[in-house]
């Protein structure tokens, strides 16, 4: 199957987001661990550091996964490649 240019453009826009998105869950899950002393030092609602691990990461991947569900249904309504609702 030939890929037409409006193929290799969606496939583009998906990569970016998620590239984007990768390099968030990335720097949420193992830089804000690497450095989870030096946030200690900081106090919201507790140590910064020990807040980050246990409750903001998870914010975090709740809000990725919303941002890419809803970014990728306004990108294949774009393109035409939308999922059929069931009746």
């Amino acid at each position: 199957m030939q890929l037409t240019e409006k193929h290799k453009e969606y496939w583009r826009k998906n990569l970016r987001v998620s590239g984007i998105l990768l390099a968030i869950w990335f720097i949420a899950t193992f830089v804000v661990g690497w450095f989870a002393r030096d946030l200690n030092e900081f106090t919201v609602l507790g140590p910064l550091g020990y807040y980050m691990s246990a409750q903001g990461s998870q914010l975090i991947y709740i809000a990725i996964i919303l941002f890419y569900a809803r970014y990728m249904n306004r990108l294949d309504q774009e393109y035409g490649v939308q999922e059929e609702e069931e009746a």
